[in-house]
């Protein structure tokens, strides 16, 4: 089912409903009709009719009382065998869909239980009022296997409901774990980071401060010497804790951590910085520019300033455009650099490198698509979907060009 046709569904849920119960209804007249046809006598048609419109209509309330459903479409199920009904699959639709009902929203020995009390019922029925030339076939065994077919189906389909709930629930808690874990190492790893680099650098400056105490009273010409080397210690301390630090933040990122996060309108800045670089941005805006949410904003401005970076770092050509694409319904970014003649262009980093799976993360949180690759006519290309929550027709086609400074 198509995602249009499932919206559909979802929104006209009772009209979808209803209409599933008139057709059911039709193709149980069809089987009462039919029946007549074969039969060797005349059969009443309105008791029919009557019990077959009876056992539809209870079928409304199959979700939220199946065994009561189910028994009342058995009951009109052996009233129109005791009328001399054929009990085709036609004929006992109602039936077979409560049965089916019933087995999927119940416990497994619930909906097996009732299909065979069922079963049963209906066997003894035909029994008792043989429904077609005396044929235990046609009154027996078919209506007992079509009720256990449809019992075997409601069943198989809960057991599939019941594995894709359990599966999705370890897949959150395997989720949660590897988070967890990702934490840990994380915080190890910064941990080690900064032991490494400043522990050093601290020690000595607290040896020195510790000698300098020392020495201050007999031999002062040495605490000075001393002295005079402490702010050395401790810049080369304060240099290597700010490189190591600053591994941790984009190269962006202003120095205050109160400032609000960067968005798109921070673009203008970005492509400055990339020219300062030594790349030139060229910016293409189509379509008609909409508000964005607070992390979808942050989203698209990463991913174009990691895509930038790239080129600044791997590409081969010294300009690069970026096209911002605004639909009714989603965000397309491109980036694409080109490369000078005869040049071919540098894969970004080993493997892939880190940024690409950076991107591709920030996207597929969001719920787009991403897709970087090198292009045929030469260069790389960085095409990434994020979807919008906008109204249908804010965009529109007029674009504009504003090339970097």
């Amino acid at each position: 089912m198509s995602t249009s046709w499932r919206h559909r569904a979802a929104t006209h849920r009772k009209a979808l409903d209803l209409s599933v119960l008139v057709l059911l209804f039709a193709v149980t007249f069809t089987g009462l009709l039919l029946t007549r046809a074969l039969a060797s006598g005349p059969l009443a048609l309105w008791p029919g009719i009557t019990l077959s419109a009876l056992a539809c209509a209870a079928l409304h309330r199959r979700r939220s009382h199946p065994l009561a459903v189910l028994a009342g479409t058995a009951l009109c199920t052996m009233a129109l065998g005791a009328l001399g009904y054929l009990l085709t699959p036609l004929l006992m639709g109602p039936l077979l869909v409560a049965q089916y009902a019933t087995s999927l929203s119940t416990p497994r020995r619930t909906g097996w239980n009732s299909a065979l009390v069922v079963t049963g019922c209906v066997v003894a029925s035909g029994l008792v009022f043989p429904s077609f030339l005396d044929s235990l076939v046609f009154s027996v065994v078919n209506p007992a296997a079509w009720i256990l077919l449809c019992a075997a189906l409601g069943s198989y389909r809960r057991v599939r409901r019941e594995y894709a709930v359990a599966r999705a629930e370890y897949s959150d808690r395997q989720r949660e774990e590897e988070a967890r874990h990702r934490v840990v190492q994380e915080r190890m790893r910064i941990a080690r980071e900064l032991h490494d680099v400043v522990a050093h650098h601290l020690t000595l400056a607290d040896a020195q401060a510790g000698a300098v105490k020392h020495l201050v009273r007999t031999r002062p010409d040495k605490a000075q010497e001393i002295i005079d080397r402490l702010p050395e210690t401790t810049a080369a301390a304060l240099r290597e804790l700010k490189a190591t630090v600053g591994l941790l933040r984009e190269d962006t990122d202003p120095a205050d951590d109160l400032a609000p996060a960067p968005g798109l309108d921070r673009l203008p800045d970005l492509v400055e910085s990339c020219a300062a670089a030594g790349l030139q941005v060229t910016v293409t805006v189509e379509g008609q520019r909409c508000p964005l949410g607070h992390v979808l904003d942050l989203t698209a401005y990463r991913i174009l300033q990691e895509a930038l970076t790239n080129v600044t770092k791997h590409g081969a050509g010294r300009t690069a455009e970026v096209r911002l694409a605004y639909a009714p319904r989603r965000l397309t970014l491109t980036v694409t650099n080109a490369t000078a003649p005869g040049r071919t262009p540098a894969p970004p980093g080993p493997d892939g490198g880190f940024g690409l799976i950076s991107m591709r993360e920030r996207a597929t949180s969001a719920g787009g698509t991403f897709h970087a690759g090198h292009r045929t006519q030469g260069g790389f290309e960085v095409v990434c979907t994020l979807p919008l929550d906008t109204l249908p027709g804010s965009a529109t086609d007029s674009d504009h060009e504003s090339p970097a400074p």
